[in-house]
C-alpha cells in the first residue's frame, strides 16, 4: 500500500496546526483547497544530463554530481513542503579506503520494474563504475507517491587477481575511541577523519540538527526489550547504533531519515561499533555488513542497503514517511498476508502428538475458534531435528537423507492430502515449519528450495515458517537470499515465509521484509515467561517503527499451568481469553497452543474472531501506530490506524488500571471532531473531541478490557 492522497491531506493539516498553533484554523481551510502531489500512477523520473544526476518523483528528488559515477549528493527536495537541502560540500556519497575521486568506465540505465505480486511497479536507476580493482553497482529504487529513495550496492572485483591488492579495501575500518582523542585547542584539530566504509551521507546545512538513533534487538528467546532511543543534538563525530536516524532541523522542524537495511546492530556482519555517524550537520550510514574477503571477481555481492526520506514538522509526518516506504516492499495482499494462525508448539508436546489423526482433530477445533491457518511444526517430516522430544535429530548433513523433508510415513501413511482436505473443507489454509540446511553457509539451499517447491506443488501448501536460521557470514546471507528467490521464481511468487526471530543470527526486522512476515518470540506458560502485557508492550514499542501488520503475535492457552505464577497479579489466567486475543489483533494473530487442549468456555471467542475478520485487512491496509502509555500491566494504551485524513481505527487498552475513564494521547489533530463506532470488545459508541496532543476521553467499566472502534471526522 502507498501512503494514500488523503493520509498526506491529514499530514499537511497536522504540519500546519502544529506549526502555527490555533491560527491554523484558516490556514487548514485554505491549505485544503490547494492541489497535492499526485500519490500513485507515474511520477517516478531518473536521468542523466551532462554532469548531473537527478531522480525522484512528485514527494521528492535527489540530485547528484556525477563524478565519473562515484556520485556525490548535491541537494535534496521535500517537494511537498516546497524545502531543498543543499549540500555544504560535495563527497561520494559511497565512500571506501580514503579515495573520494571520480569513477571510471561508468554507465547508467534506467529500468521500469512492473508490478508482481511482491512488489509494486517502480523504477530502478542503475550506475555503474570502478574504483581501482573494484566494481561498484548502485540501484536506487523509486517507487511513485513515496517520500523515500533506497539504494541497494552490489560489490565485484574485476578479475581474480584484484582480489590480491584488496588491502587497500578498508570496509572493516575500526572508528577511533572518543578517549582516544586529543583535546581541541586549534581549528585544525576540529577537523575529523573521513569514515570508511560509507553506504550514504548527506552534509545538510546549519548547526541544529537534532537526531534520533533508534536500535533494534531480536534474538527474542533471550530480549524482552526490543527497541531502544538515543536522543542527541548533534555535535562532533559521534557512532550511533540503530536501523533508523530521524533527523530534525531545530531552525524550521523539517526533516530527514535513513534505514539501514540490515540485520539488528548486535548481530551484523563485519560490524564495528556503529550504524551512522553525526558530525555537526553531516550524517553518514556506516557498515557495509561485507569485508573484502567477501567480495568476488565472477558475482556481484551486495552490502546491506539504505533508504533516505523527508518528512515535515511533527513526528507523525516523520513516522508516516517511514511507513509509507515499508508499505512499498511487499504488497500486502488480503487473500495470502492476512491470517488468524495456529501453531500447537506453544503447549510443549513438541512433536510427540503430531499426526494425521491429531491434525485432523486440532483443525475441527480450529475451526469454532475462526483459525484461518493451521500450521504443523517440527515434527510432521521424516528427519529428526535436534528439538525431537520422540529421538534427538540433528540439522546436521541434512541431505544425506534424501527423505529428510517428505511427511513421516508412520504419522502421515496418506501424506498431508487428507488433512490439507479437511482444513480446505473447513475454510483453513495448511502451512509447515521448515528449518534450512545451515551446514556449510547454507551450501545446500537448491535443494531445500526443491522441497519447498515440491510440498506447495503437490499439496498446494504455500505458507512455510522459517527457523534455526544462522547466518555468520555473507556467503550464508547470500545463499539464503538464493533459497528464497529460488522458491519465489519456482512458485509463481506464491509462497511466503514466517521468519523467525527468535534466536540466531538473523535478518531482525529490516532486512528479508520482501518475504513474507515476522515470528516474533517464542513465549511459554511452562516456563512462566509469557505476560500479557509483556507481548503487547514488544508490539506497542515496535509498531512504531516496523509494521506491525507484518509481525506475528502470539496469545496463549490462559487455563494451562496456573500454579506456576501462583498469586501474580499479571498472570495470564487473570485475563478473558478475548483480551488476550486481542493484545495480537494489530498484528498478524498466532493461536500458539493445541485447541485440544482448551475448556469448552475458550470456543466463545469464535464469535470475537469472525467480527475481528471482517475488520482485520482495513484495519491493517492504515498506517498502525501506537497510542496512550507504554502497556506495564496498569496502563491505558493502544494503537491507532490511519486509514487516511477522515477515518481509521483505535484500538484501546484498559490493563489493571483503576482509572475507568482516561484521556488516551492519539495522533488526531487538538480541536478535532469525531464519531467513534463501535465494532468489538468491552466498549460503547461515543462522540469526542481532540484534546491537547490528540487526547480522547475513552471509558471501560472493568480491568483488562478492550474496545475496538472505528472512528470519522467531522
Amino acid at each position: 500500500m502507498i501512503v494514500s492522497k488523503n493520509i498526506r491531506t491529514f499530514l499537511s493539516r497536522k504540519i500546519i496546526r502544529e506549526t502555527y498553533g490555533k491560527a491554523a484554523v484558516f490556514l487548514v481551510a485554505a491549505f485544503a483547497l490547494l492541489p497535492l502531489p499526485s500519490v500513485a500512477g507515474p511520477g517516478s523520473y531518473a536521468s542523466l544530463d551532462g554532469d548531473t544526476l537527478v531522480i525522484g518523483n512528485s514527494l521528492i528528488e535527489r540530485k547528484f554530481v556525477w563524478n565519473g559515477g562515484n556520485l556525490m549528493t548535491a541537494s535534496l527536495t521535500d517537494k511537498v513542503l516546497g524545502t531543498r537541502h543543499e549540500m555544504t560540500r560535495l563527497t561520494p556519497d559511497f565512500f571506501f579506503a580514503g579515495d573520494s575521486g571520480p569513477g571510471e568506465d561508468a554507465s547508467f540505465s534506467v529500468t521500469d520494474v512492473p508490478q508482481t505480486e511482491i512488489r509494486p511497479a517502480h523504477k530502478v536507476a542503475s550506475v555503474t563504475y570502478s574504483k581501482g580493482s573494484l566494481l561498484v553497482r548502485r540501484e536506487y529504487r523509486i517507487y511513485d507517491g513515496c517520500p523515500a529513495i533506497a539504494c541497494d550496492t552490489w560489490l565485484r572485483w574485476k578479475d581474480p587477481e584484484a582480489a590480491a591488492a584488496s588491502g587497500s579495501f578498508q570496509g572493516a575500518a575500526q572508528e577511533v575511541n572518543a578517549a582516544d582523542r586529543k583535546n581541541i585547542e586549534f581549528a585544525e584539530d576540529m577537523k575529523s577523519a573521513s569514515s570508511n566504509a560509507v553506504l550514504d551521507r548527506l552534509s545538510l546545512g546549519g548547526m541544529h540538527w537534532h537526531a534520533k538513533a533508534v536500535e533494534f534487538w531480536d534474538v527474542t528467546d533471550w530480549n524482552n526489550n526490543l527497541v531502544t532511543e538515543r536522543d542527541i543534538i548533534s555535535y562532533r563525530k559521534t557512532g550511533l547504533r540503530g536501523n533508523l536516524l530521524f533527523l530534525r532541523n531545530g531552525e524550521n522542524g523539517n526533516g530527514l531519515w535513513f534505514l539501514k537495511e540490515a540485520p539488528c546492530s548486535s548481530v551484523q556482519l563485519a560490524y564495528r561499533g556503529s550504524d551512522f555517524i553525526a558530525d555537526f550537520g553531516s550524517f553518514a550510514v556506516t557498515g557495509l555488513g561485507i569485508g573484502p574477503e567477501d567480495i568476488d571477481a565472477q558475482e556481484w555481492t551486495k552490502a546491506y542497503s539504505c533508504v533516505v526520506g523527508v518528512y515535515g514538522p511533527g513526528e507523525l509526518s516523520a513516522l508516516t514517511s517511514l511507513r509509507s516506504y515499508q508499505k512499498n516492499i511487499r504488497r500486502h495482499i488480503g487473500t495470502r498476508d492476512e491470517m488468524v494462525m495456529m501453531n500447537t508448539w506453544g503447549d510443549r508436546s513438541q512433536d510427540t502428538k503430531v499426526n494425521e489423526a491429531f491434525c485432523l482433530a486440532e483443525l475441527e477445533k480450529a475451526a469454532r475458534l475462526g483459525i484461518t491457518h493451521f500450521q504443523i511444526d517440527d515434527g510432521w517430516q521424516v528427519g529428526k531435528s535436534p528439538n525431537s522430544a520422540l529421538a534427538k535429530g540433528s540439522f546436521k548433513n541434512i541431505w544425506d537423507n534424501p527423505d529428510y523433508w517428505t511427511p513421516d510415513p508412520v504419522k502421515y501413511p496418506r501424506g498431508l492430502t487428507p488433512i490439507v482436505e479437511k482444513g480446505r473443507e473447513l475454510g483453513i489454509e495448511i502451512c509447515l515449519w521448515f528449518n534450512p540446511s545451515v551446514q556449510n553457509d547454507f551450501a545446500d539451499w537448491e535443494k531445500d528450495a526443491a522441497a519447498i517447491t515440491a510440498l506447495y506443488k503437490e499439496y498446494g501448501i504455500r505458507t512455510f515458517k522459517i527457523d534455526g536460521l544462522a547466518i555468520p557470514s555473507k556467503t550464508a546471507e547470500t545463499n539464503l537470499r538464493r533459497l528464497f528467490d529460488k522458491v519465489l521464481a519456482d512458485t509463481g511468487n506464491q509462497v511466503m515465509f514466517n521468519l523467525d526471530a527468535t534466536a540466531g543470527r538473523r535478518g531482525g526486522y529490516h532486512m528479508f521484509n520482501e518475504y513474507g512476515n515476522i515470528f516474533l518470540e517464542n513465549r511459554y506458560t511452562d516456563w512462566q515467561n509469557y505476560y500479557p502485557y509483556w507481548t503487547l508492550r514488544n508490539l506497542w514499542q515496535l509498531s512504531k517503527y516496523v509494521p506491525a501488520e507484518k509481525m506475528q503475535i502470539e496469545f496463549l492457552n490462559k487455563w494451562r499451568n496456573p500454579g506456576k505464577y501462583g498469586d501474580d497479579p499479571f498472570a495470564p489466567a487473570r485475563y478473558d481469553f478475548g483480551y488476550l486475543f486481542a493484545i495480537s489483533m494489530a498484528g498478524q494473530p498466532l493461536a500458539w497452543m493445541e485447541a485440544s487442549n482448551l475448556p469448552e468456555e475458550a470456543f466463545s471467542l469464535g464469535s470475537l474472531v469472525s467480527e475481528y475478520r471482517k475488520v482485520q485487512e482495513d484495519f491493517h491496509n492504515g498506517v498502525i501506530l501506537p497510542i496512550g502509555e507504554e502497556p506495564s500491566g496498569c496502563s491505558w494504551t493502544g494503537f491507532q490506524s490511519i486509514s487516511d485524513d477522515r477515518s481509521g481505527y483505535v484500538l484501546v487498552f484498559r490493563e489493571s488500571s483503576g482509572d475507568s475513564c482516561v484521556p488516551v494521547s492519539t495522533w488526531l489533530p487538538e480541536g478535532t471532531k469525531l464519531s467513534l463506532t463501535f465494532i468489538l470488545g468491552n466498549g460503547k459508541p461515543f462522540k469526542a473531541v481532540a484534546g491537547r496532543d490528540g487526547t480522547v476521553e475513552f471509558s471501560l467499566p472493568r480491568e483488562n478490557s478492550f474496545s475496538l472502534y472505528r472512528y470519522e471526522l467531522k
